[in-house]
């Protein structure tokens, strides 16, 4: 080999130099410092998350009253759900309410989100007022003004009865008590509507504009544009929802009260459970009621998930 090729390889063997390699001091300790940041959260998780829910599960295969000693009863606390007449007033109840509050709260989410999309003045003042409801929609002291309106010779019912329609106030009325909860949810619609707001600010403009010149009027670009192309958003929502109001309990209890009133049209899954727990004593049963829910709704959103692959479309998706 001549010193010229030798002089031309070096530089060709300085570009394939391998990069310098840290300390192994330092590459062995940046795995321990992540771990470091995570352990507030590990330990939270541990003590506040995995530990109850397996003591949970322990003391629902147990009777136990708080006082005393929890006693092995097996498969029992199970077994007696099935003949629990309460337990399925309040599973029939619950599921009505997610089956009305859901799509009702979704639909004028969706609805306000669409005219707020529009570049319009105040804006801002608009989205923040749609908003406001949803950050006080769950307290107790919007609970105690939303049965107040709906009581007996309040406003709704005046209302009503100006245009013909006497209800005799949805507060004590079973026929309409679990309606009055559902225009409550809905009316907190600030959440879902924001995320809509964001996802349809992401729909490109030139698909309205070729819908529109094919001869596509506002359903058919809403049907065939709008909606495809916010599917995604309109899953993640569905989804959100759905658990969220499984797990209704503040606005109901504070209205119905822990027997579910008017003839127990109100006794939601979650008021009954803290029912059981808490005023009754009987953690083992309240707690079996607990992983029946959580199995409930694992099992429902399973099933919104096996539907989703029929509607919800994902950027690049082939199917």
């Amino acid at each position: 080999m001549t010193s010229s090729t030798v002089d031309s390889a070096r530089p060709a063997a300085a570009g394939r130099r391998r990069p310098a390699t840290p300390p192994s001091g330092r590459r062995n300790g940046d795995p321990m410092a992540g771990y470091l940041f995570l352990s507030p959260w590990i330990v939270g998780m541990l003590l506040l998350t995995v530990g109850p829910m397996a003591a949970s599960l322990y003391l629902s295969f147990t009777d136990y009253n708080l006082f005393t000693t929890p006693e092995w009863v097996g498969l029992d606390n199970y077994r007696r759900l099935v003949d629990d007449d309460r337990w399925l007033q309040s599973v029939r109840v619950t599921a009505g309410y997610v089956l009305l509050a859901v799509p009702l709260k979704l639909a004028a989410a969706l609805a306000v989100a669409m005219l707020l999309n529009q570049r319009r003045r105040g804006q801002g003042f608009y989205r923040a007022a749609f908003y406001g409801p949803s950050l006080i929609g769950a307290s107790v002291s919007v609970a105690i003004v939303w049965k107040a309106l709906f009581s007996d010779d309040a406003v709704v019912d005046r209302l009503l009865s100006w245009v013909g329609l006497d209800s005799g106030g949805w507060v004590g009325n079973p026929d309409f008590s679990l309606l009055m909860l559902v225009l409550l949810a809905a009316w907190q619609f600030g959440a879902p509507m924001v995320i809509f707001l964001a996802g349809l600010k992401q729909v490109p403009a030139e698909l309205y504009e070729a819908a529109e010149v094919d001869g596509a009027g506002r359903g058919r670009r809403f049907w065939s544009v709008t909606l495809p192309m916010i599917s995604p958003v309109l899953f993640f929502n569905l989804l959100l929802e759905t658990i969220n109001s499984f797990q209704i309990f503040t606005s109901a209890y504070v209205i119905g009260g822990r027997n579910g009133s008017p003839a127990g049209s109100t006794l939601f899954y979650t008021v009954y459970l803290y029912d059981r727990g808490f005023t009754d004593f009987r953690m083992g049963y309240a707690s079996a009621m607990a992983w029946m829910l959580l199995l409930g709704v694992g099992l429902v959103t399973a099933m919104l998930f096996r539907t989703a692959r029929g509607w919800v479309h994902y950027s690049g998706d082939n199917r």
